[in-house]
């Protein structure tokens, strides 16, 4: 079932992307931020599902393989889409996007993130899968189990590490690309995911865990939004 909810969404956005790039060509900053909301939307969905089949055996063997072939996927379906706030800054910095357009890119991402919360929540609410149920009855599940400083280096380090391996395969052919990419997100998540989820990424924390963000606002966004943020800007 979960497998099967989290292909309804790639399918749907991918119908959406399609009906925006034929319909809105003509209105660019409109069809940048629907494209982006949508492609973040797909993304924060299929990870919040994903984040309820961490304990499905054999762990973390099922866990790690979907999210490996969920990055592909992601990869293969939302080229041009950033979805990542971080990501977005980085052009803005460098001059290659307008404050304009890169504005408009972040609200699209968190837009999404809200998005993708209510409607995997009501999802979850309606308990069609196994692991839906009790889904909704913790606050703040939160993915900290160390301490803040070490919880901020971790994501600090792991954003430099993401962005560096970025650029370093731009020059791959992309059919290799996207499973380079994806085979360094599984492995950070399998060696940081215990400790603080391995995110990097302020849109999609937002959307896993806006309950943590509500309660500790202070520590959540240094680890989840100003950490992801400082190691994108470390190596422009």
């Amino acid at each position: 079932s979960s497998l099967l909810l989290m292909s309804g969404v790639v399918v749907s956005v991918g119908l959406c992307r399609r009906l925006a790039r034929r319909r809105l060509r003509s209105r660019p900053l409109l069809f940048a931020f629907l494209v982006e909301m949508f492609s973040t939307f797909q993304i924060c969905a299929c990870t919040n599902e994903l984040s309820l089949l961490g304990n499905v055996e054999p762990k973390p063997h099922t866990a790690l393989t979907l999210t490996y072939g969920f990055t592909v996927l992601h990869g293969l379906t939302l080229a041009g889409s950033t979805c990542n706030p971080c990501g977005t800054l980085q052009p803005m910095c460098g001059g290659g996007t307008s404050l304009r357009l890169g504005a408009l890119k972040i609200a699209a991402q968190f837009v999404a993130a809200v998005l993708a919360r209510v409607f995997m929540h009501f999802i979850w609410s309606l308990e069609m899968a196994e692991p839906h149920l009790g889904a909704l009855s913790q606050r703040c599940s939160s993915p900290m189990q160390t301490t803040e400083m070490q919880a901020f280096c971790i994501e600090l380090l792991f954003s430099v590490v993401f962005q560096l391996a970025v650029l370093r395969a731009e020059s791959v052919n992309p059919r290799y690309r996207v499973h380079l990419i994806a085979l360094l997100i599984t492995m950070l998540v399998y060696a940081g995911g215990n400790l603080t989820g391995a995110i990097f990424n302020p849109a999609l924390a937002f959307s896993l865990h806006a309950d943590c963000f509500y309660d500790k606002f202070l520590s959540y966004s240094l680890v989840y939004w100003i950490a992801p943020c400082l190691g994108k800007s470390l190596i422009l």
